[in-house]
């Protein structure tokens, strides 16, 4: 079936929700550093060519952090992940490791919005009401990681009746064949799967 793409995401009704773009998380010294590795390949320079595309064309953009209290009151102990990398790298408020990646903004009409639990932007956060405020009803997910936080947020912006557009080369997981592999089996089950290149294109 053909996509066109330039409905989807149209600038009118389309935001850029990027996950994690942070110093903790993709920086020079992220907590893990093989996902942040991943990242800085493909992902966070494809990035850096749709965000001031999609801000010139007037879609949204929305930048989705996480951070955790130093004595990490409130913050999730349920799972192995939020024990991997906690010591090493500080993600408490205004931290270097919670702060975006200046590369990325934010610009002045840019939507920064932090969780304190969970491992996804949108469920039990601030993320659906606000995107609804601004008339949003596609959403494009950009940034780390495809084996959690990305899928975690195209199921819940599908449940939640937004449609989502993923390109594949803004996005990253580890290993990369698995990222590859939850795109290709599962993610394009759910969203529109395209490219930077595509994206730009129907932009501009």
């Amino acid at each position: 079936m053909r996509v066109d793409l330039a409905e989807i995401a149209a600038p009118g009704h389309t935001a850029i929700v990027t996950q994690e773009l942070q110093g903790a998380v993709v920086g020079p010294n992220a907590g893990l550093a093989v996902l942040a590795k991943e990242a800085q390949r493909q992902a966070l320079p494809n990035i850096g060519r749709l965000l001031p595309a999609a801000r010139d064309a007037g879609v949204r953009v929305v930048h989705c952090l996480v951070q955790r209290r130093p004595d990490g009151l409130g913050a999730n102990h349920n799972a192995p992940i939020f024990t991997m990398g906690r010591k090493q790298v500080d993600i408490s408020p205004g931290s270097e490791g919670a702060t975006l990646l200046p590369e990325f903004g934010p610009a002045p009409d840019d939507v920064v919005l932090h969780r304190w639990h969970g491992v996804g932007p949108m469920g039990g956060t601030d993320l659906d009401v606000i995107l609804r405020n601004l008339g949003v009803t596609t959403i494009v997910a950009v940034g780390v990681s495809v084996n959690i936080a990305i899928t975690n947020l195209v199921m819940d912006a599908v449940n939640a009746a937004y449609r989502v557009v993923v390109p594949r080369d803004a996005v990253a997981g580890i290993p990369a064949d698995y990222a590859d592999a939850i795109i290709d089996n599962t993610i394009s089950l759910l969203a529109t799967v395209t490219t930077t290149a595509d994206l730009l294109a129907a932009w501009t």
